[in-house]
């Protein structure tokens, strides 16, 4: 596995382990959760069992794939998935980078927020479409399949999403080549994983990836 970056939201997010000024959702002392340290993610036992070394987690707490968020919040320029890629793209960083494998651990809020879902669509985007969570869920897999041609893509599949988005994920992810590992039997509090939840999560993915 190698160079690894991780492309994700709250599920992924902890303390001191995202880029600055990113939202997160698990941090060290949150009282109400049994997520307590880094070592409870489901990334960071991953990593070393997998040959794995962590270039960047680019995790963001309530982030979207498109550029709908919740409350009809524009996140065009903010952090939606694609703007984040596209920035790292205009900032050289796969070109300072090499990345063997990116984990994509998304969709969650994009099935949650209330965005409009649209049609699959392939080709021809424009930046209105993407507002839509079938066309950006494409189009992001588009790009990332375009501009890292030498990466292994895993996109992993939450639980419990509303199956137009599952099924949205799976098949753009499967037409732009990467690998999808659906999630199941996960077990959270308020829809997050908790620590034995995070455990799943990791086992299901070793389990796939091996």
């Amino acid at each position: 596995m190698k160079n690894v970056f991780i492309f994700g939201d709250s599920y992924s997010a902890f303390e001191g382990w995202v880029p600055e000024g990113h939202e997160l959702h698990y941090y060290i002392g949150r009282e109400e959760c049994d997520v307590k340290t880094v070592e409870d993610m489901w990334w960071y036992p991953l990593l070393p069992e997998i040959g794995g070394s962590l270039v960047l987690n680019d995790s963001w707490s309530g982030s979207t794939i498109g550029y709908t968020g919740y409350f009809n919040a524009d996140c065009s320029e903010t952090n939606s998935f694609i703007y984040r890629f596209e920035r790292h793209l205009k900032n050289g960083f796969f070109e300072k980078n090499k990345i063997d494998t990116m984990f994509v651990l998304g969709g969650t809020n994009d099935s949650w927020c209330g965005a409009e879902k649209g049609e699959m669509m392939y080709e021809n985007h424009t930046k209105e479409d993407l507002f839509k969570v079938l066309p950006a869920i494409c189009y992001f897999f588009k790009r990332v399949s375009e501009e890292l041609k030498d990466t292994k893509i895993v996109c992993i599949i939450n639980s419990e999403l509303d199956p137009v988005t599952t099924d949205g994920l799976k098949t753009a992810a499967e037409r732009y080549g990467a690998q999808v590992i659906q999630l199941h039997d996960i077990d959270k509090f308020n829809k997050h994983p908790t620590a034995l939840g995070m455990k799943a999560i990791k086992d299901q993915v070793l389990e796939a990836l091996r």
